[in-house]
């Protein structure tokens, strides 16, 4: 395979068995909500600097940056794992290492692709390799939840058209993401006059004309173009049992493939809303989230890209790949037409549970995975 790992590289993955073990411990138990992402940013930066990195920045958006010969470059490629976890907790994770796993919240997603690829880095830095371009690698913040793919944001704002490919390590091995789920999330809010249950019967509810709402919202026939889905996640408000609601809330997303399928369930939304408000009902509305889908793309690039990523998968890791679309850093660069892959180098289960595991035997096939994809880019 032309980009096989060979003796030296391999040997290093050999025996860096435990300090990779170390480190993911070591990282897994910094606390690291989405936009709070800042211990485990300061952690990455100074762990990359005691390895010899040079020109380590952390950006507006909380990513750590290290660029290697990107200043003069033309052609950049990205490489990056996101740091930021679902959990809200600011104190720190409890790690378990039993029965040949690690266990801590968000110790697979993304924290142990984090360590693949700060390896990596560490490798290059160590051996003073250089790239055939540029080549950034980015230890990013905000890819989940509400984070909004913030970071990702940040990274394609500042290297802009210079980004040729791009590669969001996440997930589990033998998933290889090249399409774009989009989504639209919204807080919407109905208020009306509320009152006394009793002496003021006959007052407009609010939680009566939200589910109203819910129920105008699921109605809608989903377009056929690409799957395209639809949720309310949340619903809150209300004072008491006996108040007539002046206030309730919900979390809406609809999600799609295509633009064009996003667009006709937004112009589906804000009707739906408009025809409330005409019934002089107080309605507003919060974006809670934005995630384009993938945009005007080179497809055949796109599928010479994605097609090399998956030799390398196939050739350390024997199995049917996943390659269904998804939500991921990629989502940018791909609403950018910039070629993008989210590659998983993990192997565990639990994801987004505070059971969450990776397995231990599965470190040497993630970090060959992840050092192939990286070195393929630099001369060797």
């Amino acid at each position: 395979m032309k980009y096989a790992l060979n003796e030296k590289e391999l040997e290093f993955i050999s025996q860096s068995n435990q300090e990779w073990l170390n480190l993911l411990i070591e990282l897994a138990k910094i606390p690291a909500p989405s936009h709070k992402e800042d211990k485990r940013a300061e952690f990455c930066k100074k762990w990359l600097e005691h390895n010899g990195a040079r020109n380590v920045t952390i950006d507006e958006a909380k990513n750590v940056v290290y660029p290697v010969n990107c200043e003069n470059a033309e052609e950049i490629t990205v490489f990056m794992a996101h740091t930021d976890v679902v959990f809200e907790d600011e104190k720190e994770f409890d790690v378990q290492v039993r029965d040949g796993k690690v266990f801590a919240p968000g110790v697979g997603d993304d924290t142990a692709n984090v360590v693949n690829l700060l390896m990596c880095a560490k490798y290059v830095t160590q051996n003073k390799m250089q790239p055939e371009n540029g080549f950034l690698f980015v230890m990013n913040s905000c890819e989940e939840g509400l984070g909004n793919l913030k970071g990702s944001k940040k990274i394609m704002e500042d290297y802009g058209s210079r980004v040729k490919e791009f590669v969001s390590l996440d997930g589990h091995i033998g998933s290889c993401v090249s399409k774009a789920v989009g989504s639209q999330r919204y807080k919407v809010t109905v208020t009306t006059e509320g009152g006394h249950s009793y002496s003021d019967f006959g007052n407009r509810n609010a939680i009566y004309y939200l589910s109203s709402m819910i129920q105008t919202l699921y109605a809608v026939k989903a377009p056929q173009k690409e799957k395209t889905t639809y949720n309310v996640g949340i619903i809150s408000g209300g004072t008491s049992v006996n108040t007539i609601a002046e206030k309730a809330s919900m979390l809406y997303e609809f999600r799609s493939l295509d633009k064009e399928c996003l667009k006709q369930m937004e112009d589906f939304f804000w009707a739906v809303l408009d025809s409330y408000r005409k019934m002089d009902i107080g309605v507003s509305v919060e974006v809670v989230g934005m995630r384009p889908c993938s945009g005007d793309i080179d497809e055949q690039k796109l599928e010479s890209f994605t097609e090399k990523n998956k030799e390398i998968i196939r050739y350390y890791y024997d199995t049917e790949l996943d390659l269904e679309a998804g939500s991921t850093d990629s989502n940018i660069p791909l609403s950018l037409g910039v070629p993008a892959n989210t590659v998983g180098t993990t192997k565990g289960g639990g994801a987004h549970t505070r059971g969450e595991w990776i397995e231990i035997d599965g470190v040497e096939t993630g970090m060959k995975i992840s050092m192939a994809m990286v070195l393929s880019y630099f001369k060797r």
